[in-house]
């Protein structure tokens, strides 16, 4: 079987901007990137997470593709731009592909636009429609790097950037490229936002996942970048797998079918035993359907030796399209020589486990593993399901 390396990583998220201040935030359960907004639903404060650092501007010929979207593509790709410079010269920009996962794109900037006309009349001058499209994050990382292999955008809600993992694994085996740049971006906007508010699937205040008293999701926003290529590094790509329920358009499968099924397609696509892994990055979103299915997916597959795990949601908030390429970002810092440690994330939340849904071992402040295998699940509308199973190069 090819082994897929996950060689290079960029990063922009509420936690930071670099591995270092990243994996020390995560670790610590820090969630002071958690900020509260009045102007994303009316009459309404919510707290989200959020990008507060300097975004850079996007070059003056790549105006057109201006949003920030890819200011915050544009921030993840600059820490991996030395590999890919590299690797196009080296294979050359044919052999190079970009599969990328979003929810929102550059609706923000339509937004924008539809407050100009009403104001003004007429729409802004340098607004453009396929900035809101969702293949605009590919295009603008194609033409930055100039690159011209295969290169599109994975829109499954919630697994996006999980799924575009499989997909790049997929090219890599069949040899049509030699480095594919994969990852995902999404920023808030009040169409992501209000649409879940009326849903009634917004909390309130924290959220809090597993926790009885949950009640919905904080929205987040940040892209996250790797560069998977056939060979060895620090950290490998072990196993996938992908599952489509579509059980119905917005909740999961009440027993988690589709869950169980992709979760035990990346144990097996791993050619591991479920006792492996050490540790779970859970979907764990804090709505009541969603937390009750993953908890009893969990026991399911893993029986009363689930392994310790916590979701990330509860600093970050919950970034959508690229929730599987930040959460996978996570993983990877866990399993990096920098957590000296071995440390994992602590649950934040306020301690009170659903009694109607099956416990889990939600990792505690300070807690350590021997991190060896690492899984990272994403669940969405729509019943698409994909699991990623990370590890140490020497396991």
């Amino acid at each position: 079987m090819t082994k897929i390396a996950i060689s290079h990583i960029g990063l922009c998220t509420p936690l930071g901007q670099s591995p270092e201040q990243v994996l020390a935030r995560l670790v610590k359960g820090d969630i002071g990137a958690m900020k509260l907004r009045d102007d994303l639903i009316p009459q309404c404060t919510t707290l989200v997470g959020e990008v507060n650092l300097p975004l850079p501007e996007l070059p003056a010929p790549l105006s057109s593709f201006n949003t920030r979207n890819n200011q915050l593509l544009l921030c993840a790709a600059l820490q991996i731009a030395d590999r890919v410079t590299q690797a196009r010269e080296q294979y050359g920009p044919e052999r190079i592909g970009i599969i990328l996962g979003t929810s929102t794109s550059g609706i923000a900037q339509g937004e924008e636009a539809l407050t100009h006309r009403s104001k003004q009349g007429q729409l802004p001058s340098d607004y453009q429609y396929s900035q809101q499209e969702l293949g605009n994050g590919s295009e603008f990382l194609r033409h930055f790097f100039n690159t011209s292999g295969p290169c599109y955008t994975v829109s499954t809600a919630c697994s996006s950037s999980a799924k575009v993992f499989a997909s790049a694994r997929r090219l890599l085996q069949a040899d049509l490229c030699d480095l594919v740049i994969v990852g995902g971006s999404d920023s808030l906007c009040r169409l992501t936002l209000n649409g879940f508010y009326s849903l009634e699937s917004i909390s309130k205040g924290h959220c809090q996942p597993f926790s009885a008293s949950r009640d919905g999701i904080n929205i987040g926003e940040g892209a996250a970048l790797f560069t998977l290529e056939r060979g060895e590094a620090e950290v490998m790509l072990a196993g996938v797998g992908e599952s489509s329920d579509a059980h119905h358009i917005s909740a999961p499968h009440p027993e988690g079918r589709g869950a169980i099924s992709a979760i035990r397609a990346a144990i097996d696509d791993a050619g591991i035993d479920a006792k492996t892994i050490s540790y779970i990055n859970l979907h764990g979103t804090a709505t009541r359907k969603n937390d009750a299915m993953e908890s009893r997916a969990l026991l399911e597959v893993f029986g009363n030796a689930i392994p310790p795990c916590s979701s990330t949601k509860p600093l970050i908030g919950h970034t959508l399209g690229a929730a599987g390429a930040i959460e996978a970002a996570f993983c990877y810092l866990l399993l990096t020589a920098l957590n000296v440690t071995q440390a994992l994330p602590p649950q934040v939340w306020d301690g009170e486990q659903d009694p109607n849904d099956p416990s889990l071992p939600l990792v505690k402040q300070g807690q350590t593993a021997d991190i060896k295998y690492i899984m990272s699940n994403s669940f969405a509308f729509g019943g698409s399901n994909a699991s990623l199973i990370f590890c140490r190069q020497e396991a």
